[in-house]
């Protein structure tokens, strides 16, 4: 039975066609995929890494060095504009009472013009020539010349001092408005770096802890132990006195009770007492904010920073201080909470 065939022009049709069709659906294939791999995050971007400490501790270093400049300069000024406001004061209360002489010299003046402006001066001069004996006129009208010329020298001399002290205090006050300036501009920059510093102290991760008086601390994972740490590093400086648990003195045990009291974790004020309240940990697992004791009576107490450093308050006449935990035989590590 003969099969019946599709004439070339046809299969050449068809088969174009066919290619058409499967190139389509592989593209929406293609596009489907891709859609996907979006949905599921695998197209994404490649996401920056979040800045480290130590990246952060140099950016910090950077603006510090930006900061401190500005700092001086602005005491600088600050130091320089109060001179020159007191300058500036010391002038005015000169100047007050030439003020007053000079007004007062100045009317004396125009009362005797205007008094030869009424009367005339023939006037003055005729009654003096009429009432005067001549042995004696030559001497009045000589005095008369002499007091006119006191009059024109004690008011001239009264206007240069104050024209002089006038001058002077126009240039300081000149120099204390270019001075307030710059103290301004000098307090926006402060302003500005703070800020910056600050956004980056913000940027530190949750388990690093900065304080001024200890070093920077990586892996504090315990909220408590980061604010024990701050508490304690925040009392650095402060004198050992037996039996005192702070604010401004303390001892040993009295210094980690109060940086876990801050905390909300009560301890006795006892280092043999905090060595039962706390978890034991091995010198191998210990972590920042862990308590650190010494001697085999357990007869001293430190918060562990980690890096084998601890806050503590020493002795008798040394303060509160960061040390090494390697100069006393360590007895062992507690955790409390």
């Amino acid at each position: 039975m003969p099969v019946a065939t599709m004439p070339p022009h046809r299969h050449d049709l068809f088969a174009s066609a066919r290619s058409g069709g499967l190139r389509r659906a592989a593209h929406r294939v293609l596009i489907l995929v891709a859609a996907a791999a979006v949905g599921a995050g695998l197209l994404t971007a490649p996401a920056h890494a979040a800045p480290t400490v130590d990246e952060i501790e140099a950016q910090i270093d950077k603006k510090w060095e930006q900061l401190e400049p500005t700092i001086e300069q602005y005491n600088k000024v600050r130091a320089q504009l109060k001179v020159n406001r007191q300058k500036s004061a010391d002038l005015q209360k000169k100047i007050e009472p030439l003020a007053l002489q000079s007004e007062m010299a100045l009317n004396r003046v125009g009362d005797l013009a205007s008094r030869y402006y009424i009367s005339g001066p023939s006037h003055d001069i005729g009654a003096l020539l009429v009432s005067a004996k001549p042995d004696t006129l030559t001497e009045q009208l000589t005095i008369l010349d002499r007091l006119a010329s006191q009059e024109r020298k004690q008011v001239e001399g009264v206007l240069a001092v104050r024209a002089k002290y006038d001058g002077e205090k126009q240039k300081l006050d000149a120099l204390i408005v270019t001075q307030t300036k710059q103290q301004n501009e000098l307090a926006a920059k402060k302003k500005q770096i703070d800020a910056e510093i600050k956004q980056l102290e913000a940027s530190m991760p949750k388990t690093t802890v900065k304080t001024a008086a200890c070093p920077t601390i990586n892996g504090v994972f315990s909220a408590a132990a980061r604010t024990a740490i701050k508490t304690a590093c925040g009392k650095v400086g402060k004198p050992y006195v037996w039996g005192a648990t702070g604010p401004n003195s303390f001892d040993c045990s009295g210094l980690t009770q109060y940086a876990y009291k801050a905390a909300g974790i009560y301890l006795t004020h006892h280092t043999g007492d905090q060595w039962n309240e706390g978890k034991a940990v091995s010198r191998a697992d210990a972590r920042p904010g862990d308590l650190v004791f010494f001697f085999s009576g357990l007869s001293h107490v430190g918060l562990y920073l980690g890096n084998n450093t601890m806050v503590h308050a020493p002795r008798a006449g040394k303060p509160v201080q960061v040390s090494s935990i390697n100069t006393m035989p360590v007895a062992g590590f507690r955790r409390p909470g």
